[in-house]
C-alpha cells in the first residue's frame, strides 16, 4: 500500500479489525518513510444483483431505495434509524448469500415486509398497503385481521420432559 503523503511503498499494518459484520476489514497503517498513520478498508467483492420489475424491466439493486421505502413506512413511529439500516443490511446480505444474479421486485418486497413485521406493526401495514396496492378498505381489513390472528397464536412450547437429575 502506498503512503498517501509521500508515496512510499514502505508501509506497515499496525492494527486490523473486522467491521460491518465481518464483511470488511479496517487496517491502521504506518509509513516508515514519513511517519504518517492512515486507515484503509478492505471489502469483500460482491457481484451485482439485478432486480426484475413487474413490467419486465431490469435494474441494479439499490439498497438506498429499500432504505427509503422502509423509512417512509416507519415515519413518525418509534423506530430507530439503526433498526432500518440493520434490516436493509440483512436483506442485502441474504440476497448476496443466495448467490443468484437476479431477483424479482416481489421477492425484495416480501423480504422488506417480513423485516417490518419484526420491527413495527404500523410500519408493516403502511408498507403493505402501498406494496400490495390496496384498492379498497376490505383488503386493508383482511390484512389487519391476518396480523391480529398471527399475533394471537400461542407460542410453541417444548413438549419434551426434562429428566430430574438426582
Amino acid at each position: 500500500m502506498f503512503c498517501p503523503r509521500c508515496g512510499s511503498k514502505e508501509t506497515k499494518v499496525i492494527d486490523s479489525r473486522l467491521i460491518d459484520k465481518g464483511s470488511a476489514i479496517r487496517r491502521r497503517r504506518f509509513c516508515s518513510e514519513c511517519g504518517v498513520r492512515f486507515t484503509t478498508h478492505e471489502r469483500m467483492v460482491t457481484h451485482p444483483i439485478w432486480v426484475v420489475k413487474k413490467d419486465g424491466r431490469r435494474e441494479l439493486f439499490d439498497r438506498q431505495k429499500v432504505e427509503i421505502g422502509m423509512m417512509k413506512a416507519c415515519e413518525k413511529r418509534p423506530v430507530a434509524p439503526e433498526q432500518i439500516k440493520k434490516a436493509v443490511d440483512d436483506i442485502e446480505w441474504e440476497l448476496q448469500r443466495r448467490g443468484g444474479r437476479q431477483v424479482t421486485s416481489r421477492e425484495i418486497g416480501d423480504m422488506v415486509m417480513a423485516k417490518l413485521l419484526e420491527i413495527d406493526d404500523v410500519a408493516y401495514i403502511r408498507f403493505a398497503s402501498v406494496y400490495q396496492e390496496f384498492d379498497d378498505a376490505r383488503r386493508f381489513a383482511e390484512l389487519l385481521a391476518s396480523l391480529q390472528r398471527q399475533r394471537n397464536k400461542p407460542k410453541k412450547t417444548s413438549t419434551k420432559r426434562r429428566r430430574k437429575i438426582p
